[in-house]
């Protein structure tokens, strides 16, 4: 692993501030460089610092690295420094997460699992998989002390993979049910096991942020086709099962962690292709769900009271009232192409509710913009 002389370097700040013209919404770009730049997957935390820095990953130079915004200032500071790679194994930070509870960011380089210390800018390898295994999402455990991720057979010998641009070979790998496996990792590198494993494609291993032993994790492939999305994991036992199992007919997904470690957020398709927003226990239990008018896109909440997400050209807001929700109305517009993953808009609140983080490439390139929240009876609603 190449890490070179632009390790902590400085680059001047690129921020800038404008209003949203449809809404009037404050909106800072971080980001601002003949290159594409995005913040991590929207489930998993890029915040350091105490909240004051976040990371992103920026494609300058001809090669993908990682850095830490100031928030404060503007500026960048460059964290990795490191050799490209070619596909399936290219350098990406997509899904990369950084501990809540110390100064440490994890991301695979190649078959290694590389653990950053955010404040001596150090890395080491953490764990080193066997060859023929392709990566997917990583998260760290609500105490700091273990890595997840999940890794499946590479199958790009048989056919062509490239999930992040165009979802090549996304099909294929489900139908082909790869050899998948659940890894626990400790972030002192002292072991690393498989902790589930199974003949169908895994992806999106999300850790509870407040308990240590639960975590979900998704079947992939086409939500129409797959058996069942959502799953519970309790590392302690192995247990394994499901959450908001789809009637006939439906489709269910892009679920994340509501902030109090209790109950999963997720959207889906009713058969008549009507869409609804939902919420539940990890024990499956206590699910509540609203169908509305409209598009979601990709949707985040800390809580089940302000839902926002991506759907069309417009970020989109929804305010529960006690009853359904209210909504959508419109935060701002991305315009984003989202062509490959990493322009996705991924929008995800702070932990506070004040501020959305989005990518977009309206500029040309992918940027990072931080969209402040207003409030929502003066946001214009969305008429579809």
């Amino acid at each position: 692993m190449k890490q070179g002389n632009q390790v902590g370097r400085i680059w001047p700040a690129e921020s800038s501030v404008y209003t949203d013209p449809d809404t009037g919404t404050q909106i800072r770009q971080l980001t601002e460089h003949r290159a594409h730049s995005h913040h991590f997957y929207f489930t998993n935390i890029g915040w350091h610092a105490e909240g004051t820095r976040l990371l992103v990953a920026s494609d300058r130079g001809n090669a993908t690295n990682l850095y830490s915004i100031d928030l404060s200032s503007g500026e960048l500071l460059q964290l990795t420094d490191l050799a490209p790679l070619p596909l399936p194994r290219e350098v990406e930070f997509l899904r990369a997460c950084a501990s809540d509870t110390r100064e440490e960011a994890f991301f695979w380089y190649g078959f290694k699992l590389v653990a950053l210390d955010l404040t001596t800018l150090q890395t080491r390898v953490l764990y080193e998989m066997e060859k023929g295994w392709d990566v997917s999402m990583i998260n760290c455990s609500a105490d700091g002390e273990h890595v997840y991720a999940s890794i499946s057979e590479d199958l790009s010998s048989q056919f062509r993979v490239d999930y992040l641009r165009g979802y090549v070979g996304f099909a294929e790998t489900w139908a082909a049910m790869p050899l998948s496996r659940v890894l626990r990792v400790a972030t002192d590198g002292s072991d690393g096991e498989v902790v589930h494993e199974e003949n169908y494609w895994i992806g999106h291993v999300n850790t509870s942020p407040t308990q240590n032993d639960i975590l979900t994790f998704c079947h992939e492939g086409p939500w129409a086709k797959v058996d069942q999305r959502i799953w519970g994991l309790e590392i302690s036992t192995g247990r394994v099962w499901k959450i908001r199992a789809p009637e006939q007919g439906e489709a269910v997904g892009h679920e994340y962690w509501h902030a109090d470690g209790e109950r999963i957020g997720y959207h889906g398709r009713n058969p008549d292709g009507t869409q609804f927003l939902g919420h539940c226990r990890f024990d499956d239990s206590d699910r509540d769900e609203n169908s509305f008018p409209g598009q979601t896109g990709h949707i985040h909440s800390n809580d089940p009271e302000l839902i926002v997400g991506d759907g069309g050209k417009l970020v989109r807001l929804w305010k529960w009232t006690g009853e359904v929700y209210n909504g959508p109305r419109q935060l701002c517009r991305h315009d984003s192409s989202m062509k490959t993953q990493q322009l996705h808009v991924h929008p995800r609140f702070s932990h506070d509710n004040t501020q959305v983080l989005l990518t977009s490439d309206m500029s040309g390139y992918g940027n990072v913009y931080l969209a402040r929240v207003p409030d929502f009876a003066s946001l214009p609603t969305i008429d579809e």
